[in-house]
């Protein structure tokens, strides 16, 4: 399963190579209620950077609320920040006093938390544009490309799919909906496939894999197993055009998405994983975001037909 990839967030691109539209209404949407309910880490660095440059009156009222939502965010990592290192200094006046199996742990968790909140800090107050900004997991928010009202619109959408009918409790009994298995378009995605077609730009994607399988062995006796973050690129190097499926619930005005993935080509399956991403030819494009759902093996074939590059794999440090 595609559990991590690196996205193309910029709308200027979307603009120049697709003469796509912003549903720039959603983007506002998007940002108040991350800052409301105080989920402002699951929408990318990259996508909230988008806006560093406003336009327009629209784009600069988006402006607006992100540097509000950031300067929050700064506000909350810093008071972790100061509650965890009280937290590590009690720990250790104590560990100096005696050794506590309460202290131990107090000061390991502090030390790790401590860690993260000022890698996060850091990254929030960062000029520079790294890889990672673009970086998206399961329940982040990514840049995807459908047909609205005739048109190519950029929206910015869950990455985990809330299929037709399904509430936040049936979400958390199917975690893994931010894969579409193609094996099961026509079922468990039936009411989305035909109907609700996207793209998502890509020009890496994550996998976890087991090291022993990586490494084309058994495990050894009384061998742990081990799990190995690989980074895939395609070779020569090129934004991907990745087949999605999305979903609105009008409830809560909630967009999300799952890419497709199908059987892995040779080398993504020597690497030892079993699923892959589909990225489509441009000449699909078309019909992919404009699907007719009474011709499906005509999208079946869209998806055989696709750009098949080269996949060169990097094992990343833990």
């Amino acid at each position: 399963m595609c559990y991590s990839a690196q996205i193309c967030a910029e709308f200027g691109k979307f603009e120049r190579e697709f003469g796509a539209v912003m549903n720039i209404q959603q983007y506002v949407r998007l940002f108040w209620e991350r800052r409301k309910d105080r989920s402002w880490q699951k929408i990318p660095k990259r996508v909230r950077d988008v806006f560093a440059n406003p336009r327009n009156d629209a784009e600069r009222e988006i402006a607006a609320i992100i540097a509000e939502g950031d300067a929050e965010e700064a506000h909350a990592l810093e008071a972790e920040l100061f509650k965890q290192k009280t937290r590590l200094n009690n720990a250790e006046r104590s560990l100096r006093t005696k050794s506590t199996k309460k202290a131990e742990n107090d000061r390991r968790i502090a030390t790790d938390k401590i860690e993260r909140a000022q890698r996060n800090l850091d990254d929030l107050r960062r000029k520079e544009p790294l890889p990672r900004d673009a970086r998206i997991f399961p329940g982040q928010y990514a840049t995807v490309m459908i047909l609205q009202d005739g048109k190519r619109t950029v929206v910015p959408m869950r990455y985990q799919c809330r299929l037709p009918g399904w509430n936040e409790v049936m979400e958390r009994k199917y975690p893994g909906t931010y894969n579409a298995r193609r094996d099961n378009l026509e079922k468990t995605w039936g009411k989305l496939f035909g109907y609700r077609h996207g793209i998502m730009v890509v020009n890496a994607f994550y996998e976890n894999v087991s090291r022993h399988k990586m490494e084309h062995r058994e495990l050894a006796p009384d061998e742990q197993e081990e799990n190995v973050v690989l980074e895939f690129r395609p070779n020569p190097p090129h934004d991907m055009l990745v087949a999605c499926l999305w979903s609105f619930d009008e409830r809560d005005g909630l967009y999300s998405f799952a890419a497709i993935t199908d059987e892995p080509p040779p080398e993504i399956a020597a690497a030892g994983h079993d699923r892959c991403i589909i990225p489509i030819k441009r000449e699909h494009l078309d019909a992919w975001l404009d699907p007719d759902p009474t011709n499906l093996p005509a999208l079946q074939a869209i998806l055989d037909d696709r750009d098949r590059p080269y996949y060169e794999h990097t094992a990343l440090a833990a």
